[in-house]
C-alpha cells in the first residue's frame, strides 16, 4: 500500500492530471464503462442490498451518469482562473484565483449506496484534478468487487487505485499523510476519521447523518405527503442517510396522516411486502437484529412483519411515540417509521434547537409563514419542502451536513471546489513602484497610506 501511494504521489507531480482535456478522456471512460458494465453492477446491488435494477439505476447508475454529464459540460469552465477586483493598495496588479488539485485524496465510502457514494465523489475528485484511493466498505463485498473492476478498466493504478478490506486496511490508510479525505458514514467512524486526519493536519469532508425530522403541519396536502414520505422512507428500506427518520405532524393530523400512511405503503409494495420481489433487504444480520428490538410491539399500528432468514423487515409505522422511546435514541437506518405529534410550532423549533443538527429536513406545508420559519430558523444540511430526498438528486445544490451531521459539502461545482485548493495570485507590474510602503515614514507616504487604506 504504501509503494501505491508513492506511485500515486509520483503521478500527480508529474502533471498529468493537469489539462482539463485528460480529465475529460477518463470521465468519458468511466461513463462508457458504467454503461457497459451496467448489469453486472445491478446484480452486485441486488446480492449486498437486493435492490430492484429500477432502484438500482434511478438511485446509484442513473445519478453517477447524471454527474459526469454535468462536468463533461461545465469542467472546462470550472478550471479556468478568475480575475477578481485588485485593491488600489496594489495598483498596479492583476489578482486572480486558480483552482488547482489538492493532490492524493482518500476516498471512504459506505454500504449503503456502495456504488453512488464511492463513485460519486470520486468523479468529482477526477474532475478537480486528483490522484484517488477509493476504500469501499467490507459490509457490501460484491458492489465493492464490481466497483474495482469497473475502475480497474478504467485507470491505472497509479491515476485511481481501489483499496478493499475491513478494519486494518481503514487504519493503515488513515495513518498516511494524503492531502484530502472523503468519508461517508457514522458519526461514530467520522470522529475517528477527524482525529485521525488531525494528525497528519488533513483537511476532511464527513458526510455522516442524524435523526432527520419530517414536518407535517395542519395545512399539508395529506394524500400527496404520504406518498412521497413512503418512497423516501423505505427507498432502500430507509437505509438512506437523508431518509426522514420519523414523522412530526400536528396532533389533529395523526390519524388521517396515519391512515394514509397506510394506503400509500399497501399502493408501493403491495399487501404482502417482505413477499415482493422490488422490496430490499437489510445489509447483514448485525443490523437486522439491531432494527428489530425497535420493533414495540405496543407501538406497532401497521407492518412490523420481519423474515430473519431473508433479513427482510415490512415498512412499519408506530405511535404513539414519544422522545424518551428508544426508536427516537439512535438514528433508525431502516424500514421503522415512528409518528410523534406537536400542538404548535414554537414547540417544533425549540425542540430542534436543542437536538443535534441533522442532515436533512422535510416540511410538508402550505403555509408561507410556516416554511419560512422552518427554513430561517431551523439549522441543518438540506432538504425539501413538499418532498423528501430529492434536493440530493441534482448537481446543482450542494449536498452536505453541519454540526453532528458533517462538514464540507459536494456535487457538481460545489464537489469541484472541495476536491480543490484556490490558489490567490497577485500579478505585481514593475513599470509603476508605489514609494509609500517602504522606509523611511514621512507624512506624505502616511497621508497616501491613509488614502489607499480606508
Amino acid at each position: 500500500m504504501d509503494k501505491l501511494l508513492q506511485k500515486q504521489r509520483d503521478f500527480f507531480y508529474s502533471g498529468a492530471t493537469l489539462p482539463v482535456s485528460a480529465r475529460v478522456k477518463y470521465l468519458k471512460k468511466l461513463q462508457a464503462a458504467i454503461r457497459h458494465q451496467q448489469d453486472e453492477l445491478c446484480q452486485a446491488l441486488y446480492r449486498d442490498l437486493g435492490k430492484s435494477p429500477n432502484e438500482a439505476y434511478m438511485c446509484e447508475i442513473g445519478m453517477c451518469l447524471e454527474e459526469i454529464a454535468y462536468f463533461l459540460k461545465h469542467l472546462p469552465k470550472l478550471a479556468q482562473d478568475k480575475t477578481v477586483k485588485t485593491a488600489m493598495s496594489n495598483f498596479p496588479a492583476k489578482s486572480i484565483i486558480r483552482p488547482e488539485p489538492r493532490g492524493n485524496v482518500l476516498i471512504i465510502s459506505p454500504w449503503n449506496y456502495p456504488l453512488l457514494l464511492s463513485v460519486e465523489p470520486l468523479i468529482d475528485a477526477v474532475a478537480a484534478g486528483n490522484t484517488v484511493v477509493l476504500k469501499p466498505s467490507a459490509y457490501s463485498p460484491h458492489t465493492s468487487q464490481a466497483v474495482r473492476q469497473l475502475l480497474q478498466a478504467v485507470f491505472p493504478e497509479e491515476y485511481v487505485a481501489v483499496v478493499t478490506g475491513g478494519r486494518q486496511e481503514n487504519q493503515h490508510l488513515l495513518s498516511q499523510p494524503f492531502d484530502y479525505i472523503f468519508f461517508t458514514g457514522s458519526m461514530a467512524v467520522g470522529k475517528e476519521v477527524l482525529r485521525r486526519a488531525a494528525e497528519n493536519l488533513t483537511p476532511v469532508t464527513l458526510e455522516l447523518g442524524g435523526k432527520s425530522p419530517c414536518l407535517v403541519d395542519e395545512s399539508a396536502r395529506l394524500d400527496l405527503a404520504a406518498r412521497r414520505i413512503v418512497f423516501g422512507k423505505f427507498l432502500n428500506c430507509g437505509q438512506t442517510c437523508v431518509a426522514p427518520d420519523y414523522i412530526w405532524c400536528h396532533e389533529s393530523l395523526r390519524e388521517p396522516l396515519l391512515n394514509a400512511l397506510k394506503r400509500e405503503i399497501t399502493a408501493q409494495f403491495g399487501s404482502h411486502p417482505l413477499q415482493n420481489p422490488h422490496y430490499g433487504k437489510i445489509i447483514n444480520e448485525k443490523h437486522f437484529r439491531r432494527l428489530t428490538h425497535l420493533l414495540h410491539p405496543d407501538k406497532i399500528v401497521f407492518g412490523g412483519e420481519t423474515n430473519p432468514q431473508t433479513l427482510q423487515i415490512a415498512p412499519t409505522l408506530l405511535s404513539p411515540v414519544t422522545w424518551e422511546d428508544p426508536v427516537m435514541q439512535e438514528e433508525i437506518f431502516g424500514p421503522i417509521l415512528p409518528v410523534l405529534t406537536y400542538r404548535n410550532l414554537d414547540e417544533v423549533i425549540d425542540e430542534l434547537h436543542r437536538r443535534p443538527h441533522p442532515l436533512a429536513l422535510y416540511l410538508f406545508s402550505e403555509d408561507r409563514a410556516h416554511i419560512q420559519r422552518i427554513t430561517r430558523h431551523c439549522s441543518y444540511g438540506g432538504g425539501c419542502i413538499n418532498d423528501t430526498i430529492m434536493h440530493l438528486t441534482t448537481p446543482y445544490l450542494p449536498f452536505g451536513g453541519v454540526g453532528a451531521s458533517g462538514m464540507g459539502h459536494y456535487h457538481g461545482k460545489f464537489g469541484f471546489e472541495t476536491f480543490s485548493h484556490h490558489k490567490s495570485l497577485l500579478d505585481r507590474k514593475t513599470w509603476l513602484d508605489m514609494p509609500a510602503r517602504y522606509q523611511s515614514y514621512t507624512s506624505w507616504k502616511d497621508k497616501l497610506l491613509r488614502l489607499f487604506l480606508r
